[in-house]
């Protein structure tokens, strides 16, 4: 299992206000979830009105899967045009399988 992280850092010049960048932030997530099914947090710079830190993270089976997965979640967010990409990472960690062979089956 590959589970792959983006972190993106954008500035919405347009917020005038944390309620304002809020609504910014609500609407990226809720399209970023419905388009990808991705899971999605703002992560940093809560209090600065005119920042916004998103993470990103999606779980699959290969790696260039993934990662192409948060290419094009990186790309969406910067067409819907909401605010400006200053900085992204990305990175991807695999995962083992989740059993270890000296337990035994798993109790479910």
């Amino acid at each position: 299992m590959i589970v792959g992280v983006l972190r993106v850092s954008l500035r919405c010049p347009e917020g005038d206000s944390l309620k304002g960048k809020r609504k910014i932030v609500q609407k990226i997530k809720e399209r970023v979830r419905s388009r990808f099914n991705a899971s999605v947090a703002e992560v940093g710079d809560n209090e600065l009105w005119q920042r916004i830190t998103l993470g990103v993270s999606v779980v699959g089976n290969e790696s260039p899967f993934v990662n192409s997965q948060l290419d094009r979640i990186l790309d969406f967010i910067d067409r819907l045009y909401l605010a400006r990409i200053l900085d992204h990472a990305i990175e991807l960690i695999p995962f083992g399988d989740g059993f270890d062979d000296d337990l035994g089956d798993p109790d479910w």
